[in-house]
């Protein structure tokens, strides 16, 4: 026979804190509209479209794509220096390939985007290499 009661059970590990409960949910859907805001501005900026959110989803893909990509690399460190090193990492990169661009005289909108598309995919493949040699199971720590 089980007995019902009104009360609730106040044990320490029985109670659940809601902000702990949402927080593995929240990150991967903000992580995925920043993707795709980033996608949506990689989009305008590459067709050349009229509208008044090409610039500022432009510029989001800009920050935030080398961003990742740096985060993606630095993995083996702590969070809260690799989120420091990649923000001040994409803002090096972009000012660096605006640069590069320049000098070279083939500065447009097609040319950045595609650069730093490029330089992002190299700095997941970097993540993923290292991913593979750190992170294998068969890999004996000394």
């Amino acid at each position: 026979m089980q007995t019902i009661t009104s009360k609730p059970d106040l044990r320490p590990d029985l109670r659940r804190d809601p902000r702990r409960d949402l927080r593995p949910d929240v990150l991967p859907v903000l992580a995925g509209g920043a993707a795709a805001a980033s996608g949506v501005g990689a989009a305008l900026a590459l067709a050349g479209a009229d509208s008044p959110l090409r610039a500022p989803l432009a510029l989001f893909y800009l920050l935030v794509a080398p961003a990742a990509g740096l985060a993606a690399a630095l993995r083996p460190l702590a969070r809260p220096a690799r989120l420091v090193l990649s923000a001040a990492g994409a803002v090096l990169i972009d000012l660096s390939l605006a640069r590069s661009l320049r000098i070279l005289d083939i500065h447009s909108v097609e040319a950045g985007v595609t650069s730093v598309a490029a330089i992002t995919f190299l700095l997941f493949l970097i993540g993923i290499r290292n991913r593979l040699v750190h992170f294998s199971p068969g890999r004996k720590k000394k």
